[in-house]
């Protein structure tokens, strides 16, 4: 959990530690897709990456190259996301498969923490499975993401959250965003009693940060602050989609936008 002016030690490319000083009580994690997310979210003052592919399904499991370049780029800590698929959080034994041989592959290359969730039917924390996943996590600090704001009892899941051993929460409040969520992070937060910390994400803009974070009380909050990048391609064949009905514009991408990051951490600094 971060504290008022935590030094961490984090891993640069050749593998030599640093001291890293943490914003003052308040840590901004980035979700990025690419390098150049990455880069741009440390640029502008991220104490911490997540990182994932496929943000338009709410994150899945990045390639182990991705995670190489990012760790040979930023010195920041990075968390890699460990889930297979988008859709719902309960898993067949092949995907459980999938996520263990994952979980080792980031580990061997290097990442700083690990980011997952798992439910049952009926909406409860899938404590067994995360047993499975949190032994083969070891020793690194592990996230429980966004699966949580899916649970039938927000409160009984944090008490399983919390038994489990997981660093912290990711969560929007059971909301479709941070900001509609709030009264239930303010209650996790008064919940947790510093135990485990509850990260706010979800919706997070320079517009509702400074709300989010004083109704809240948390001391971490997570967003993408993304910009849209038009592409350089000068050819351009608009007749033809590679994704589905839903797909993104083949002609733009979607960036961590530095300008973003640096005012979000100037917010939250000034909201101590």
């Amino acid at each position: 959990m971060c504290e008022s002016r935590e030094s961490l030690t984090v891993r640069n490319a050749s593998g030599a530690g640093r001291s890293r000083e943490m914003c003052d009580g308040l840590l901004m994690e980035v979700c990025v897709d690419s390098v150049e997310s990455a880069v741009n979210a440390e640029r502008g003052g991220a104490g911490r990456i997540e990182l994932c592919c496929n943000l338009l399904e709410g994150g899945t499991t990045p390639s182990t190259g991705l995670l190489q370049v990012v760790k040979e780029n930023v010195r920041v800590p990075v968390y890699v996301m460990i889930r297979p698929r988008g859709g719902d959080f309960m898993y067949s034994h092949w995907e459980v498969e999938v996520m263990k041989r994952d979980v080792e592959l980031m580990k061997s290359h290097r990442a700083d923490g690990l980011v997952f969730g798992a439910l049952t039917a009926d909406g409860r924390v899938d404590t067994e499975l995360c047993e499975e996943l949190m032994a083969a996590c070891r020793p690194l600090p592990v996230t429980f993401h966004r699966a949580f704001d899916m649970v039938h009892d927000p409160v009984v899941a944090l008490e399983a959250v919390v038994s489990l051993g997981f660093e912290r929460i990711l969560t929007s409040g059971c909301d479709s965003s941070a900001l509609e969520g709030l009264p239930v992070i303010k209650r996790l937060v008064e919940q947790a009693k510093g135990r485990i910390a509850i990260m706010p994400g979800g919706g997070i803009t320079e517009r509702n940060l400074q709300r989010i974070l004083e109704g809240s009380g948390a001391q971490e909050f997570h967003c993408s602050a993304r910009s849209s990048k038009d592409s350089s391609m000068k050819f351009r064949n608009c007749n033809v989609s590679m994704g589905g009905s839903l797909s993104v514009p083949e002609y733009a991408v979607k960036v961590a936008d530095v300008t973003k990051v640096r005012t979000l951490n100037a917010i939250a600094r000034n909201t101590l």
